[in-house]
């Protein structure tokens, strides 16, 4: 042994779209001497980096393996399409899978709505990313039906987006692997929580010492007991006919005089 430790650090991983800022900002003020180092993986790829233990944590997107993983769900985003800002789609507030019949919409390589088919006509071939497909509906060649937050993640000026209602959505969730529920990965699942910064929830409590007895006041004693020489039952010599005297007949009138 050479008496050297490493020092406890947190790696969480999180895929694009997702903006865990305030989380690290909570970490960094409960956690100041634990790092925290983000780690930034395609969606297709979260699982593998932490079925790896490459880190101990992710924001994913869900679905994940719940045979590996566990997963506490975050949010569900709304799903846009991404379209020239000269579009006929941008006079309406938000459209529907019908209102793109007549569309090409592209379906990139890393699509994560997971559609089976996507909407309208498809394109000639697929992109290789959605940032890739962000350009081609920049050229004018068709549309992309994204997350929201990648739609701002590659935000342009010439393009802008319109909510479309009946579309597949994807939610996000804090993922770990099951059997790797450490207490580091437990005071992240506190804070994405919104845990206080006193609460034992998830973690094992400090163990507190045993409650002491109580100590009686030294005089305690002597005050319930009664005092010397003070009656506790019937007055001593009382007479039970309720007499005052000590001696038989002490309680009686003196005789009266013969006239």
């Amino acid at each position: 042994m050479t008496g050297l430790e490493a020092s406890p650090s947190f790696r969480l991983a999180y895929v694009p779209g997702v903006v865990p800022a305030k989380w690290v900002r909570i970490w960094n003020e409960r956690l100041p001497d634990v790092p925290l180092t983000l780690v930034q993986v395609p969606a297709a790829e979260a699982s593998d980096v932490l079925r790896s233990g490459e880190a101990d944590a992710g924001i994913v997107r869900l679905p994940v393996d719940r045979s590996v993983f566990s997963a506490i769900p975050l949010y569900t985003e709304t799903t846009v399409v991404v379209v020239p800002k000269d579009h006929l789609v941008t006079a309406v507030d938000e459209v529907s899978v019908e209102d793109l019949a007549d569309e090409v919409v592209f379906h990139p390589l890393d699509d994560v709505l997971g559609w089976e088919r996507p909407p309208a006509e498809p394109a000639f071939e697929r992109p290789a990313t959605t940032a890739d497909a962000v350009e081609l509906v920049a050229a004018g060649v068709g549309l992309l039906v994204v997350p929201q937050s990648l739609a701002r993640l590659h935000h342009r000026g010439d393009l802008t987006y319109r909510p479309v209602v009946d579309a597949p959505q994807s939610s996000v969730a804090l993922s770990w692997p099951e059997e790797a529920t450490t207490d580091l990965v437990e005071d992240f699942i506190g804070i994405v929580r919104g845990r206080t910064v006193n609460s034992t929830r998830g973690r094992t409590p400090a163990q507190q010492p045993p409650a002491q007895p109580k100590r009686k006041h030294p005089d305690a004693a002597a005050r319930s007991k009664p005092a010397a020489g003070r009656s506790t039952g019937k007055a001593a010599g009382r007479n039970p006919r309720g007499g005052s005297g000590g001696a038989k007949g002490g309680g009686r009138g003196r005789p009266r005089r013969r006239s």
